[in-house]
């Protein structure tokens, strides 16, 4: 149960799910602000902070994926769970690669809903409405960057990357494990807590988007081991 006010922006089309969801959340004591197309959804996340967004990828006027971009120019830290009935992997790959941070094929129970947004939500800075987000955490040197969990940031010299919440639960994985051999498996497990054929290729979406991030250090990389996995490889300072 939540004891703060935490605000969701829930974006459905469909009238009957969309009712369905915003009343569990309720009783869940979520704040919850729906919008039945991409247009109202970027209205609202305009006019209103919000925690975490549910977002259906098929939307009238503007779909979801369209609706992530335009959110990802200007916010690289909330939380985007997809809602798709689509069975095309590449789909799923399109809505992770815009940034999204997890999603969930139609018919799903609403508990995992809500177990994936108590994730979310208990690592995310920003989860109390108007509060601002924590830097107490000291960053933490990977080459020539800074990586700070807290403020959900890379950063090389005068350049800072704000990440996905994603996208620093893997950093911090492979730095705290520089240098070893981890499995496709293993990442799986501690990163996205369970392991399955499209969270493997979500995976290799996340590998590539930090092999760009990390590019301008030709002393880090990641190494693909076939079969295996994966190694963080991180060369020490003289």
């Amino acid at each position: 149960m939540n004891d703060q006010l935490v605000r969701i922006l829930l974006v459905e089309d469909d009238s009957a799910l969309r009712f369905i969801v915003k009343d569990n959340l309720e009783q869940n004591r979520y704040v919850v602000d729906v919008a039945e197309d991409g247009s109202q959804a970027l209205e609202l996340f305009a006019a209103q902070s919000y925690a975490l967004i549910i977002l259906d990828v098929m939307l009238p006027r503007l779909d979801g994926f369209s609706v992530a971009r335009e959110i990802r120019k200007s916010n690289d830290q909330i939380p985007i769970i997809f809602l798709t009935a689509r069975s095309m992997t590449e789909d799923k790959i399109v809505g992770l690669t815009l940034g999204g941070d997890d999603y969930i094929t139609k018919p799903f129970s609403l508990e995992e809903l809500l177990l994936k947004m108590k994730i979310f939500l208990k690592r995310s800075n920003n989860h109390l409405v108007g509060q601002p987000p924590s830097r107490a955490g000291m960053p933490v040197a990977i080459g020539s960057y800074l990586f700070a969990e807290d403020d959900l940031s890379l950063k090389r010299g005068e350049q800072v990357r704000r990440l996905t919440l994603k996208e620093a639960e893997l950093i911090r994985f492979f730095a705290a494990n520089a240098n070893k051999v981890l499995s496709r498996d293993e990442i799986l497990e501690k990163v996205w807590g369970s392991n399955d054929y499209f969270l493997g290729r979500s995976l290799d979406v996340f590998i590539s988007r930090l092999r760009k991030y990390f590019g301008d250090d030709p002393d880090i990389r990641i190494v693909n081991l076939h079969g295996i996995g994966f190694k963080f490889s991180v060369k020490s300072g003289n």
